[in-house]
């Protein structure tokens, strides 16, 4: 077969114009379709082109026939294939009014991963994502392909309120049942829905079970003795919003209905997905990946974590999808500028960033800090124009650096900001910029020996465009930790005047951002922007260091 398949291989990547070559390629892989999904996607590919191509010279009976083609080497793969069941169930849909296509470029990613839970790659699934972006949406296309491949599994879905499981159950049974818009019945030939039960969220495939196909049932309700997951068991936002966020008793019971309601319905080879906000640390989902990384009882547990952000690290939307469906990048801003503007930071970043709720150890809450609208006070008050550098080598830290403003009447300004997570020769360069269209006239780098070289890459570059200014180094306290160095600073650096939203860049909106995520207890994700600013604080109240020592007068 193999054999056969590369010599209709070689005809079609000759370009003919006839169907039929293509046609014999999708029989052969018929014969053996869970071994062959590669080669079909291979054909699809080569009957699009052949496709566009017809349409082209106006053969447009030909187009379709091509297009008829594609449709069914879809529906063929999508027995094994998740990516290819998305596409295949929509393919009567208007394109405006599918689902999956123009969401594709942002949830292939969490396509792939469920691929490779159900290929036994992996155990469990963490998926985080904003509001209305298609997170549940896609889980419910996922259990309507789960239970089309097995009808015999027993599958489990469960979130916080019955009024979100109903909406999984009638999600599921639309697709089954409404033949008009999606063609499962198309896809699972033969397969139809034995027996529904509104009350209780259940249905079965193919024949009525003890343990159904797929039971939806919130997290609070009956769920031992009831329910039983063979195949998938999902959790979906078992944290009811933000007042449960924040109260730990709570929490903690919601930990111990999850550890001993939910997780013991699902037998030892049932997968785990777990989707939802990621409210606190201490959800269940924080919970559970708490266990999965720290104990050696789950050392052997496959796992994978996807967190999609609203904007991703150049400020930019992640669901800015096709034909309007998404969120673009300016109504996120605009979103999180509402939240700045309500002190409520946390929130944007446990909802839209995915970034868990610790107000506990908060140091810096935007009411709390000064702003000007970029207007600075008169150059006869300007005492002097520094920076400091925490530098990075790119890897997903950031280069931060703070352009500061220095007055007589101990006022500092921050006009400007570089905060960048590329690698050194840009950041360097974004550096040496930035000295020379503010007149900096002295920097400070917080480098080692295994550093240095970042500084003097810096200072020769300036040194080759005629700037000479002073530089200076010096090594981070190792009597003192990042977090209470910042936390000292804390003070002075809250009297610094920031530029107001409107007036800020990107990367200055990003670096206040990441202010105002630091906390001096738990972990920091990323702590660039506040070190840097108490750099600035430290290079304020100690400009120069020195070290004295007595000696022998040599005369």
């Amino acid at each position: 077969m193999p054999d056969l398949l590369k010599i209709i291989e070689n005809v079609i990547e000759k370009g003919t114009d006839s169907i039929k070559p293509y046609r014999d390629y999708y029989d052969v892989c018929l014969q053996d379709t869970k071994n062959h999904v590669e080669n079909l996607k291979w054909l699809e590919k080569k009957a699009l082109e052949a496709q566009n191509r017809a349409y082209f010279n106006r053969d447009l009976g030909l187009s379709s026939d091509f297009h008829d083609l594609r449709r069914d080497i879809f529906t063929a793969a999508a027995l094994f294939d998740f990516d290819s069941y998305l596409i295949a169930l929509e393919w009567n849909r208007k394109p405006e009014q599918r689902f999956y296509l123009p969401r594709r470029k942002t949830l292939k990613v969490i396509v792939d991963a469920i691929q490779d839970l159900e290929d036994d790659k992996l155990d469990e699934l963490f998926l985080s994502q904003p509001p209305r972006t298609g997170k549940s949406s896609l889980v419910i296309f996922a259990m309507t392909w789960k239970i089309g491949k097995n009808s015999e599994l027993s599958n489990l879905y469960s979130a916080y309120s019955d009024k979100i499981t109903t909406a999984f159950y009638n999600g599921c049974l639309e697709v089954i049942t409404d033949r008009v818009t999606y063609r499962w019945h198309e896809i699972f030939y033969g397969h139809d829905i034995a027996s529904t039960n509104g009350k209780d969220l259940t249905f079965d495939i193919d024949r009525k079970k003890h343990y159904p196909s797929v039971t939806a049932r919130s997290v609070h309700g009956t769920l031992n003795g009831s329910c039983d997951a063979t195949g998938w068991l999902i959790s979906d936002d078992l944290v009811s919003g933000i007042d449960e966020a924040m109260n730990k008793d709570r929490l903690i019971s919601l930990w111990y209905i999850t550890e001993n309601n939910f997780l013991t319905r699902g037998k030892e080879k049932c997968k785990v997905i777990w989707e939802g906000t990621r409210w606190a640390n201490g959800d269940p989902i924080g919970l559970r990946l708490e266990l999965l990384q720290t104990r050696d009882e789950f050392k052997n547990r496959r796992y994978r974590v996807i967190n999609i952000p609203a904007l991703d690290e150049n400020e930019q939307s992640n669901f800015d999808y096709e034909y309007g469906v998404g969120f673009s990048t300016e109504y996120y801003l605009s979103r999180r500028a509402s939240f700045e503007y309500n002190q409520d930071i946390a929130s944007w970043n446990a909802q839209y960033q995915q970034m868990p709720i610790e107000r506990e150890g908060t140091v810096f809450e935007s009411g709390d800090m000064n702003y000007y609208n970029g207007e600075l006070p008169p150059d006869d008050m300007l005492v002097r124009k520094f920076m400091v550098v925490d530098p990075s080598f790119g890897g997903g830290d950031y280069t931060a650096s703070p352009v500061v403003y220095q007055y007589s009447d101990g006022s500092v300004y921050i006009p400007d900001v570089v905060y960048d997570n590329g690698d050194k020769t840009v950041t360097q360069k974004l550096l040496v910029e930035a000295i020379i269209k503010h007149g900096v006239q002295a920097v400070r780098f917080e480098c080692n020996k295994m550093t240095m070289s970042y500084k003097e890459e810096v200072e020769r570059a300036l040194e080759e465009k005629g700037i000479k200014i002073n530089i200076m180094s010096k090594a981070a306290p190792n009597n003192q930790s990042k977090e209470m160095r910042i936390f000292d600073k804390a003070p002075f650096i809250r009297t610094f005047y920031f530029l107001e939203e409107n007036k800020r860049s990107k990367a200055y909106k990003t670096f206040m951002v990441n202010v105002y995520s630091f906390r001096v207890t738990g972990h920091n994700k990323h702590d660039d922007a506040p070190d840097s600013l108490a750099m600035a604080a430290d290079f304020i109240e100690r400009p120069v260091s020195a070290k004295v020592e007595f000696m022998k007068r040599p005369w």
